[in-house]
């Protein structure tokens, strides 16, 4: 007689995702904004496409939160990284001048664990809340054989829009003399954790509660440190016009980042005195013998934004970010050239 098969039996159960729906289903409808039309649990999410912009244009973005999830397990600490994941797709669109509108998750797991499920979308639900936009949607997946134990997979969409007036980067108005403005990012923000993790957990053999050499911070608090939204502090500067385009810092660092939002007839020229690399970098490069070139490339050594100004519009600019209590600062100019970055 053949042994009879259930889905739980073969490695999927359907009560630890209604599990974890009940428990993340107060959590979305708290970001719940006035262009929702939907309630979870739909086979779609609901927007409202009345918007108070002359000439909406959509901006879309996808990403996830790489290998920084294997630094939560190791830590215990879940919800971190759904803010990490929100935050930086509203990073991605704001460099284009968009508002966020809503987002929306994929969580799979060989098993489903409704407590960490619970601690991730908490973390999104924060987000979300702290940038008026709405967690309409997403997907619990378990899925056996394609995760091995333990691992845990998070990445989101995010859906913005932007008045046409406001679309970035204007290429046609950048010109030699802009000048480079940089915002602090609060650490590695989601790029570099495979270096990260190498060197502190298998060349230094730290644990997460040990201080990270040089700060004064544990290597969780460290490694999980949020990365940033710069919504706030900066589209109060896009809408009045005196942004000619942004770089978001993240995978490929500076050096790859930038020239993205670049004519192929200007170098963004970066000073690299005008500011100091943090230690939580310093030690990824000292321990794990990263050149400053590869550094640069791979890591964002202290800046998550990247503001190209126009020359006159410079001193109001920091102003406000001052004024907002942003860390800012000049860090460089825009010269003749073919579309990259150059060190000096």
């Amino acid at each position: 007689m053949s042994e009879k098969v259930s889905y739980a039996s073969s490695g999927v159960d359907i009560n630890r995702q209604d599990e974890a729906l009940k428990r993340i289903k107060p959590l979305v409808k708290a970001t719940k904004t006035s262009g929702v039309r939907s309630d979870i649990g739909l086979f779609g999410g609901l927007f409202d496409a009345r918007f108070p912009e002359v000439k909406p244009i959509l901006v879309s973005s996808m990403d996830g939160v790489g290998t920084k999830i294997k630094v939560a397990r190791r830590a215990g600490i879940w919800d971190t990284v759904g803010q990490d994941l929100v935050n930086h797709c509203i990073n991605d669109i704001l460099v284009q001048g968009a508002r966020p509108l809503f987002f929306l998750d994929y969580i799979a797991a060989q098993c489903l664990e409704p407590d960490v499920i619970e601690q991730i979308v908490k973390g999104m639900a924060t987000a979300c809340q702290a940038s008026g936009s709405a967690l309409i949607g997403g997907e619990l997946a378990e899925m056996p054989g394609v995760y091995a134990e333990g691992e845990v997979d998070v990445a989101g969409t995010i859906v913005g829009v932007v008045d046409e007036a406001d679309l970035l980067p204007r290429l046609e108005a950048m010109v030699e003399g802009d000048v480079l403005i940089g915002l602090s990012s609060s650490g590695l923000h989601t790029n570099g954790y495979s270096l990260a993790r190498k060197v502190c957990f298998e060349l230094e053999k730290l644990d997460v509660n040990d201080l990270l050499p040089g700060t004064t911070q544990t290597v969780a608090q460290a490694l999980l440190a949020i990365h940033r939204s710069y919504l706030t502090p900066v589209m109060p500067l896009v809408k009045a016009g005196q942004l000619v385009a942004m770089a978001h810092i993240t995978g490929g660092g500076l050096t790859d980042n930038i020239p993205r939002v670049l004519p192929q007839t200007l170098d963004a020229e970066i000073d690299t005195a005008s500011w100091q690399i943090p230690a939580l970098f310093r030690f990824l490069m000292d321990k794990g013998g990263l050149g400053i070139d590869d550094a640069r490339q791979a890591l964002n050594l202290g800046v998550g934004m990247v503001l190209v100004v126009p020359a006159g519009h410079v001193e109001n600019v920091l102003t406000e970010l001052h004024a907002a209590e942003e860390p800012a600062w000049v860090m460089g100019r825009l010269v003749k050239g073919t579309g990259i970055v150059s060190y000096r």
